[in-house]
């Protein structure tokens, strides 16, 4: 059995809508507070206890911190199931406290919170260029600020790691008093710029982090069902949604982010494990 996580129980995390795709890619994305939250329920009924969320201008898609449609995804979600709330931080050129105040003012259960600065890119062999390519930075000074927040509000941290070196900046924060050795890892694996999305290195990762953390693995696109195979193998929680991927199968697109949990609560089931419930997910979680 790896580290912290319960060998039995597995948590199913729902990404719902993601921040770059849209409705031309995959016209299941949901954009308004109501779509987002119908999503949760479909997850929530297919299995997933935790929805990680990015919120979208209802109008054009776009991608919003606006702390007010926030609130009205908690609420027409809390509306539909007891699903545990996950709001993302991430952004690129946005202001610290404009990317934090939801965490602020709402208190989710989980904040994601990035671990380190990368270059984030995507490739294109037919185009022999980049699709996109962009620098993410998450220096120290913002990691220890969105720390420092979440700790108030009581909100606990997802600690994302596209690399080795990811986890390993988590070291001088515990030391500083700002996190405890029991934290949620996740392994984002298939973005170009982070660490190879291969079984060898998602096992390296979950062996480098603290004896009674928890992790889950994001796999990105194509990979994605190949790395769930692994970490369910490896003993860790695992991830899916339309943010992630949008494909049941290579030549079926999935109808909604319930399809997907689905999938992947029957993979669960077909290894041997079993789905957790939102109390089993809030026990190996802790302090939620």
């Amino acid at each position: 059995m790896l580290k912290g996580n319960d060998e039995k129980k597995v948590i199913i995390t729902a990404a719902l809508t993601g921040v770059l795709a849209n409705r031309n890619q995959c016209p299941a994305i949901p954009y308004t507070p109501k779509e987002i939250a119908l999503e949760a329920k479909r997850s929530y009924d297919a299995g997933a206890t935790v929805a990680h969320i990015h919120a979208r201008d209802p109008e054009t898609g776009a991608p919003t911190f606006s702390v007010a449609i926030y609130r009205q995804i908690m609420e027409e979600t809390r509306k539909l199931c007891d699903i545990i709330i996950n709001f993302s931080t991430g952004g690129i050129g946005i202001p610290m406290e404009e990317r934090v105040a939801h965490i602020r003012d709402l208190k989710p259960e989980i904040g994601a919170l990035n671990m380190g600065s990368m270059n984030y890119a995507k490739y294109s062999q037919k185009k022999k260029a980049m699709v996109f390519d962009m620098v993410f930075a998450n220096p120290f000074e913002d990691i220890i600020y969105l720390l420092n927040i979440m700790k108030t509000a009581h909100v606990k941290p997802e600690l994302e790691c596209f690399d080795t070196g990811h986890i390993g900046n988590v070291s001088p924060l515990i030391d500083m008093g700002l996190l405890s050795s029991s934290q949620q890892f996740s392994f984002i694996m298939g973005v170009l710029g982070g660490i190879p999305p291969t079984a060898e290195c998602l096992a390296l990762m979950s062996n480098l982090i603290p004896n009674d953390s928890t992790w889950e693995i994001i796999g990105i696109s194509h990979v994605q069902w190949k790395l769930i195979a692994s970490a369910l193998s490896l003993g860790g929680n695992i991830r899916v949604g339309l943010e992630d991927n949008f494909y049941v199968n290579d030549n079926q697109m999935a109808n909604s982010n319930g399809e997907l949990v689905e999938k992947a609560a029957r993979m669960v089931r077909d290894v041997g494990r079993e789905v957790a419930s939102v109390t089993d997910a809030k026990r190996s979680l802790k302090n939620l």
